[in-house]
């Protein structure tokens, strides 16, 4: 189609006012900066997360301070057997009376004798029992605490040790208690555990009568036997 001289003319005036306003607006926005960078046009995807420019923080890997308790070495293969037995054995519901029998209620020599044959120890002439399941077969080192202390300080199977050396006893050691120091021995069990916190040492035992798998030596002659002393033989 041929357009006439006055639309050529109405047609070249429509562009040129295009043209005109958007050379203006760009002047414009050429002075008054870019747009602000927080605005886009477009609305964001609501799943994606908004950005920041605050660096990463690493998550806390310490926790709030504690007293330091030092761990047990590692127990060796006779002393683990002799535990194992202990814990298997101390509840009053779980005594091997078939094989050592009881005590009445004064059972902890025969059972700390248990745990020690459990350990390695082979009985003799002075420290025996039938294991007929009647304990009072047994010999007087294997079922008085007294006795029983006589029998290790003449073989010298272990070295004695005052509850002032609480730092050299270690878990399989033998526990002997004088309730009103008098000098003999009124109970015997064998320790279980050995918690050293700072500059205190709390030992823990595992007997019969009372029966207990982790029973406090200070508790024992504190509030149990108030006044009472506490003895250990180290075993090697």
């Amino acid at each position: 189609m041929q357009l006439t001289r006055w639309q050529r003319l109405g047609l070249t005036t429509a562009v040129g006012a295009v043209l005109a306003v958007g050379a203006t607006a760009l002047v414009v926005q050429a002075l008054e900066g870019p747009a602000d960078p927080t605005k886009t046009a477009q609305t964001p995807d609501a799943a994606t997360p908004a950005t920041t420019q605050e660096p990463v923080r690493a998550t806390p890997a310490d926790t709030a301070a504690a007293a330091t308790v030092e761990a047990e070495p590692g127990l060796s293969a006779p002393v683990a057997a002799q535990i194992d037995y202990l814990l298997a054995h101390w509840s009053l519901e779980n005594y091997n009376t078939a094989e050592w029998g009881v005590l009445g209620e004064n059972d902890c020599v025969n059972f700390a004798s248990q745990a020690m044959i459990a350990r390695g120890w082979t009985m003799d002439s002075v420290w025996s029992s039938p294991k007929n399941g009647n304990a009072y077969d047994a010999s007087a080192a294997w079922r008085s605490s007294t006795a029983f202390m006589n029998y290790i300080a003449h073989t010298g199977k272990a070295a004695a040790l005052t509850d002032q050396q609480r730092d050299q006893v270690k878990v399989g050691d033998i526990v002997q208690f004088d309730w009103d120091n008098s000098g003999d021995r009124d109970h015997t069990a064998i320790v279980t555990r050995v918690e050293k916190v700072g500059d205190t040492i709390e030992i823990s035992f595992a007997g019969h009568t009372l029966d207990s798998d982790f029973r406090s030596v200070d508790t024992a002659i504190t509030v149990d036997h108030p006044g009472g002393t506490a003895y250990y033989w180290s075993v090697p």
